[in-house]
């Protein structure tokens, strides 16, 4: 390079022993210059580009803690079956029916923080780890209901919370989330272990404990579900005085 544009240097006034055609008016392009044509000059995506895209999240759904959810769903028949063997009420069955609820109940402590902690998060996820959770508990209380090792009205009470929360959540998201709250938490722990207490075959003092645990479970279930609905309303009158400003401002 001479370190002096061409067109600094003027038209008649090339580089010595230049021929005196390289010196023009017009614009000069070097061999690596583009096309002069502006339209050509944008980048276009590789021709596989968008099937790429399609396999990165397609894959992406194979991440471990959506495998996670996909097994707690695949427990669910598995822990029927136990659970039914045998007319119901066969110890060795109801332990195996057990290891299987308690499986699923700890994958679901994992997958969801696998999921934020590591941007797991897909939309199966979004939609399959709720009905997982929904799926293994209700299968569970229903079982027990059936066999008659627990009344209907505490199936009734905490599946008719779960569903209508859980339509809730979907009705309000327009607004905003409802995040889960350390009471919510405690419910899910505590149905946990009370369910699982009652798959057991437990006789003496720890059948006596695990009717106190599942009345602590229903009285958490009630009460976190009535304040679940008190943060919709209060969500849902927040998200429409919003609204009503915004209009406003607008129409203003």
């Amino acid at each position: 390079m001479t370190g002096v544009p061409a067109s600094a240097a003027g038209g008649s006034s090339g580089a010595p022993g230049a021929p005196g055609s390289a010196a023009t008016s017009g614009p000069q392009r070097g061999p690596h210059d583009g096309p002069q044509d502006g339209s050509q000059n944008e980048e276009k995506p590789p021709r596989g580009g968008k099937i790429a895209a399609a396999a990165v999240n397609q894959a992406s759904l194979w991440n471990v803690a959506n495998l996670l959810t996909m097994l707690r769903l695949v427990l669910v028949p598995g822990f029927v079956a136990l659970m039914l063997a045998d007319g119901g009420y066969d110890p060795a069955w109801r332990s195996l029916a057990w290891a299987a609820f308690a499986i699923a109940m700890i994958t679901d402590l994992f997958d969801g923080h696998l999921a934020r902690t590591y941007n797991l998060v897909t939309d199966f996820g979004k939609i399959a780890d709720p009905i997982a959770d929904k799926a293994i508990m209700g299968a569970a209380l229903i079982c027990l209901s059936g066999l008659g090792d627990l009344p209907w009205w505490v199936t009734i009470v905490i599946l008719a919370r779960e569903l209508g929360i859980t339509l809730m959540r979907f009705v309000v998201i327009r607004y905003g989330v409802i995040p889960a709250s350390r009471g919510g938490k405690l419910k899910t722990l505590t149905q946990g272990v009370a369910v699982g207490m009652y798959v057991l075959a437990l006789t003496g003092w720890l059948a006596t404990l695990r009717f106190w645990v599942m009345a602590a479970a229903v009285v958490l279930t009630v009460v976190t579900g009535l304040d679940y609905v008190r943060q919709a309303i209060v969500l849902r009158r927040r998200g429409l005085a919003e609204r009503a400003a915004v209009s406003e401002e607008t129409e203003a």
